[in-house]
């Protein structure tokens, strides 16, 4: 994806619209590695509270989303 950081405003955003928008336009490595980060903010110390409840939102409405 061109800009990076519209990705993750877009993944961090809690908007589920947004989320699968964003979800459908990577890649497959794109998507692993997305995956791993967003599983990292999620579960790993050092995140902020918000940072890691936006992470958890962006990887319950990516298992949702049919393969």
């Amino acid at each position: 994806m061109a800009n990076l950081d519209n990705l993750w405003d877009d993944l961090l955003s809690a908007d589920p619209a947004r989320i699968r928008r964003a979800w459908g336009n990577l890649t497959d490595d794109e998507a692993l590695a997305v995956l791993e980060h967003l599983r990292r903010m999620k579960d790993e110390p050092g995140w902020q509270p918000a940072q890691r409840e936006a992470a958890e939102v962006a990887l319950r409405i990516v298992r949702e989303q049919p393969e």
